[in-house]
């Protein structure tokens, strides 16, 4: 039996003070799934994400991605683990001083990809998200859809086996919403892992892939919606 992409055993989060984030969390992810995770605002969605990527740090528990134990990775393998994900979080973190080309091919910067590998895969993901005729513009002339779209570009430049999305369609007309979702569906299609957190409920029963309920730190069951 294959081994699960993502897998959290036991897995607690607790902040300074005692406030505990996530309690107990038990869930896997197989390699090509699309799985939702939702909750409501503060149950622990964004902070279960962070996770991952260890960007924060779980207080107890073991988590594994690829295989690789999160808790023993020391911080010269974080930038390893990342290259095989790609990040879309609610603080984008977008570069105002530097043109959209330039935001994109910032995670090629330390693949040690050639020049000419780096700018054909920038203009692909560009192309990908419809942002290829705005690669010279700043993104603050961009809409909010269109910066959202940027972000993707960035997250799937370096082809990632997994990608993780925190609320993407947050603040989004439903127009803009239903074009970012369709973006994801069709990297799944492709074999990508997508797991993506939400309290939409509109998308939640629009949507038919695996959903994975959060409360209050908790995840109360595992359905398919």
């Amino acid at each position: 039996m294959a081994q699960p992409i993502i897998s959290f055993n036991n897995v607690s989060k607790r902040y300074p003070g005692g406030r505990e984030a996530l309690s107990n969390i038990n869930f896997t992810v197989e390699a090509g799934e699309f799985v939702l995770l939702t909750g409501h605002s503060g149950a622990g969605k964004s902070t279960l994400l962070k996770l991952i990527p260890a960007i924060e740090r779980a207080s107890s528990g073991t988590i594994l991605v690829n295989g690789q134990s999160i808790s023993t990775l020391s911080g010269r393998g974080i930038p390893y683990l990342r290259r095989n994900l790609g990040l879309v979080f609610q603080d984008q973190k977008l570069l105002f001083d530097r043109s959209v080309f330039d935001n994109v091919i910032l995670p090629m910067l330390v693949t040690g990809q050639s020049h000419a590998e780096s700018t054909r895969r920038v203009r692909a993901a560009l192309d990908k998200v419809g942002l290829l005729d705005r690669e010279r513009a700043n993104p603050v002339a961009l809409s909010g859809g269109e910066q959202q779209r940027l972000c993707i570009a960035r997250a799937i430049v370096n082809r990632p086996t997994i990608l993780i999305a925190d609320e993407p369609t947050a603040s989004l007309d439903d127009e803009y919403a239903d074009a970012i979702m369709e973006m994801f569906r069709s990297f799944n299609q492709v074999g990508v892992t997508v797991l993506i957190a939400t309290h939409d409920r509109d998308l939640i029963a629009h949507s038919s892939p695996r959903v994975v309920h959060l409360q209050r730190g908790r995840v109360l069951d595992k359905a398919t919606a």
